[in-house]
């Protein structure tokens, strides 16, 4: 809360290499009275991250540079993001890759395309 009791605005780190998902991510964020970040790969969101220190991180799982994956462990190995939460998104749905995601260190999944209405609940239970 801040001084006059309204809600803080939180920063979202919303790192994808499609500006279709970062606009849709974007807009559900701003209805939410909340800010984004935006990175469009793994070494550019661990960057970010340093800087801005998210309240909430959003990573895809397949970018360039470096993965989802593999950023995801580098945040839990680094003092801004330890305990940061973790949100990763993938097409990929089978079970064995919905695990590597959660053995990444991250807190919850998404799975893509994204149903609006499902992701909008999911940001205001890590935001609220």
């Amino acid at each position: 809360m801040t001084a006059r009791g309204a809600p803080r605005r939180k920063k979202v780190l919303l790192a994808d290499d499609s500006d279709t998902v970062l606009l849709l991510q974007r807009m559900l964020l701003a209805e939410l009275g909340h800010d984004a970040i935006v990175a469009r790969d793994g070494l550019e969101a661990l960057a970010r991250a340093e800087q801005a220190r998210p309240d909430l991180v959003f990573l895809d799982v397949l970018m360039p540079h470096l993965d989802g994956l593999e950023t995801c462990r580098m945040m839990r190995g680094r003092e801004p993001t330890r305990r940061t939460p973790i949100i990763l998104c993938s097409a990929r749905v089978e079970a064995r890759s919905v695990r590597a995601c959660f053995n990444s260190g991250c807190n919850d999944f998404v799975a893509k395309p994204f149903d609006g209405a499902a992701l909008m609940a999911l940001l205001r239970r890590y935001l609220d």
